[in-house]
């Protein structure tokens, strides 16, 4: 699985009327089969003004250094909007979708719509280090060095579970073929219960919700990409036999029915928020 794409390049809502860098980086290859990439968010605004990024959470565990604090976030289940002032940054570590059980040792799914301390789960000595260093760095370049460093210095023992969770989620991520968890049983001869099981202890959430997820933020990317995009022709290609079943699940998740998505995004509309 090394390498391998196993999450959405999507997850970033397109209502937003500022601009904000986004940096995306692979990491080391004797990292990649727990981790998926290192990422970066900039900005700057001026005095006074206060704008906010909109995202639809991936199903995966994310070490984030934001204002002086190291913390672990947990999958998120539902939308969640970040306000920016001034100059600011947000570095983080997006593992793969399974890919920090082995270094927490028990269930994800502890950490599910949860944000903690990385203290609790290395000790402060080591996390109080590790939060310096960061602060310290100035470059991408050197964020990721320090990051690196401090995973390896954490490494946990090999877990065979993760390489299968991967197989499964790159092909939730990717075959269109998969549109229920029964078909996900089959395609790996995983009974319904088992495969359950498995997903809360190593992602979190189930397969039903990552499916769900991933069809969700491809129909928002399609929306707000295509200005001529049918939301109708988008849910039928993406999966979804009813329509209805599209809509409600589209706009529970992003808060607005598809076609006031699409609308709001060509118009620049205000952005969303959690």
């Amino acid at each position: 699985m090394n390498g391998d794409p196993t999450t959405s390049e999507y997850g970033l809502l397109g209502v937003r009327d500022f601009d904000f860098a986004l940096d995306r980086v692979p990491v080391s290859a004797d990292l990649a089969d727990l981790v998926e990439r290192h990422w970066l968010v900039r900005w700057s605004l001026p005095p006074g003004r206060r704008e906010q990024i909109t995202l639809l959470p991936q199903p995966c565990v994310n070490l984030i250094f934001d204002q002086g604090r190291l913390v672990i976030g947990g999958v998120g289940r539902e939308r969640f909007s970040y306000e920016c002032t001034g100059t600011g940054r947000v570095f983080g570590v997006k593992f793969r979708p399974g890919g920090f059980r082995p270094f927490l040792g028990r269930s994800v799914a502890e950490l599910t719509d949860q944000v903690r301390p990385l203290a609790t789960l290395w000790g402060g000595p080591a996390a109080d280090s590790f939060t310096a260093e960061l602060t310290r760095a100035r470059e991408l370049a050197d964020l990721v060095a320090v990051a690196e460093r401090h995973l390896r210095a954490h490494w946990p023992a090999p877990d065979p579970e993760v390489a299968t969770v991967g197989r499964i989620v790159n092909a939730l991520l990717y075959d269109r073929t998969i549109t229920r968890v029964d078909d996900v049983s089959k395609r790996f001869n995983i009974p319904a219960r088992t495969l359950q099981r498995l997903f809360g202890r190593y992602v979190g959430v189930s397969p039903k919700w990552v499916l769900r997820r991933y069809r969700l933020h491809e129909a928002a990317a399609r929306l707000t990409a295509a200005t001529g995009a049918n939301w109708a022709e988008v849910a039928a290609e993406l999966g979804y036999f009813d329509q209805s079943h599209f809509i409600r699940d589209f706009t529970r998740a992003v808060g607005l029915t598809p076609a006031a998505y699409a609308e709001a995004t060509r118009r620049h509309a205000a952005p969303l928020s959690a």
